[in-house]
């Protein structure tokens, strides 16, 4: 059974007090309505922002190598590393948001 990824969000209240409220891990995704040029733009922009050597042939995740597969990836690496805000994964309206932990074989989506 897969485990449950979350984070802690520290909330400091007016009065003082501390709280800890519970976030579950996302992940962004292409959509799959995306088109060919649409994901080349996405791994373009996100490569020229984040370190996506992971994508490169031999890299951890350069298979299954197809256009999809690595602009989830690259759209991943760029919303992980700019804080997991929903407009970090907008991508023109081709990204979503997943809760689901896409990770296949040796990749890590995170």
């Amino acid at each position: 059974m897969a485990a449950k990824h979350f984070a802690h969000l520290f909330l400091l209240l007016s009065v003082g007090t501390l709280i800890v409220v519970r976030a579950e891990k996302t992940w962004c995704v292409a959509k799959p309505s995306s088109s060919q040029a649409e994901l080349l733009e996405n791994v373009n922009f996100a490569c020229s922002q984040v370190d996506c050597r992971i994508l490169e042939k031999g890299g951890a995740c350069y298979s299954p190598d197809n256009l999809m597969n690595h602009a989830s990836i690259a759209m991943n690496i760029y919303y992980q590393c700019k804080g997991r805000n929903p407009w970090n994964c907008h991508f023109g309206n081709t990204g979503l948001i997943s809760l689901t932990d896409p990770s296949y074989g040796g990749c890590p989506y995170e």
